[in-house]
């Protein structure tokens, strides 16, 4: 189900990218505004993050998604339809606004699901919907942009959600009590599990959900997510730049584009898994952190010789990704059941800002200085900055292990 959301965010770096689509020309685009096109996406999305968590923790988050895949389908079909750049822009940012529930309410209902022990590993397979949908739809999206053209790849695209709506509606529960597909003991080993697991973080005493905003440890994730955010679209969508002027044809762009994310895949898969192991989180986020800086900035430096800079790339845009399957894992160990989708919502609402800020500000400092090189240095700071930010997260504490899983 995610994976085609990110679909959508794949195939528009690639249709802005002049040498392998018309799209920017059509539209009367440059690179600021190409920047702000693909960022208007994040300002829709941020507004029903906190109403979604909210409505996936009291109402059902099958459901609730459901809804927002016909929305989205609709939106990312529209957005092929796009005869000016208003028109496109306004088309995206409403498509954000579609898909801004469904972040929260997958994570509600991994929560659901998951004791706390496989928690790491749960959120690191669903967000591999994130790589996999750049390495798997990169090719083929650079295929049908040299083929159809963007308009037609952006609708074809963009039917993607209908096709899995009824997957996901005869498939889905909202809790191991309504699924028939599990035995008895699993359901209850289950269900007794995770109810223990939030019993230990209710408090003693009531707090207020404006309190939990204003913990420290909230602006903390804030403050990371953003600029986790910016780094993450902010290359995805000037990326391409690196592999201009180098004689590859749109397939070969969409390939060179997906490796990166491949590796991306096996990075998270590894790290979850060992965080899980071992039971840590923020180490696990800042060693991610850390190297995704550093690679990016080393990227710039050797930006004079194009396979040892696309090397460091290979090594940069992982990072992020490998890194927020422990990151969502301390905000479900550490936060009540009741409020864990909201505060969750909140977190990733003001992250996304991120997601309009990085190609922002890429766009605006390669039309400046007509190099990528400074926002790459930039965005690679930012990364630095989220590993002595991932210290500050809170701990969780010790995992509830039951004697039986009978």
């Amino acid at each position: 189900m995610y994976t085609f959301s990110y679909v959508d965010r794949t195939n528009v770096s690639l249709a802005l990218d002049p040498k392998i689509s018309n799209m920017m020309r059509d539209l009367f685009m440059d690179d600021k505004m190409k920047g702000e096109a693909a960022g208007i996406f994040f300002l829709g999305y941020v507004l029903l993050q906190i109403p979604g968590g909210f409505l996936a923790s009291r109402w059902s988050a099958r459901k609730l998604i459901s809804l927002c895949l016909i929305a989205w389908g609709l939106c990312a079909m529209g957005c092929g339809l796009s005869q000016t750049f208003r028109q496109f822009e306004v088309t995206r940012f409403f498509l954000g606004v579609a898909e801004s529930a469904v972040f929260p309410a997958t994570l509600v209902l991994l929560a659901n699901w998951f004791p706390r022990s496989e928690r790491a590993r749960a959120n690191a397979y669903w967000q591999l919907c994130q790589p996999l949908a750049v390495a798997g739809s990169a090719p083929l999206t650079g295929w049908l942009l040299g083929t159809y053209g963007w308009q037609r790849m952006l609708i074809l695209e963009g039917m993607l959600p209908f096709i899995w709506l009824p997957i996901w509606w005869f498939c889905i529960r909202d809790h191991p009590r309504d699924a028939e597909w599990i035995s008895v003991g699993e359901r209850n080993h289950l269900e007794t599990t995770l109810q223990n697991e939030a019993n230990e973080l209710e408090p003693p005493q009531k707090i207020s959900l404006l309190e939990r905003f204003q913990n420290p440890s909230v602006l903390v994730m804030v403050a990371l997510y953003f600029l986790h955010n910016c780094a993450v679209y902010g290359c995805m969508t000037f990326f391409t730049t690196i592999l201009k002027d180098q004689g590859f044809s749109a397939l070969e762009y969409g390939i060179l584009f997906a490796i990166p994310y491949a590796v991306t895949a096996i990075a998270m898969i590894l790290n979850s898994w060992h965080s899980d192991k071992t039971g840590e989180r923020r180490g696990h986020v800042a060693a991610m952190y850390f190297m995704s800086g550093t690679s990016l900035i080393l990227s710039v430096v050797w930006s004079g010789n194009f396979w040892v800079s696309y090397g460091f790339m290979c090594l940069a845009i992982p990072g992020p990704f490998a890194g927020m399957a422990p990151f969502w894992a301390v905000a479900g160990e550490t936060l009540p059941r009741s409020v864990m989708g909201i505060v969750m919502g909140l977190v990733n609402a003001f992250g996304n800002l991120g997601g309009f800020a990085g190609p922002y500000l890429v766009g605006w400092l390669k039309t400046e200085y007509h190099s990528t090189k400074i926002a790459f240095s930039a965005l690679g700071a930012g990364m630095l900055v989220c590993v002595a930010l991932a210290f500050l997260l809170p701990k969780a504490a010790p995992q509830f292990r039951p004697a039986s899983a009978t």
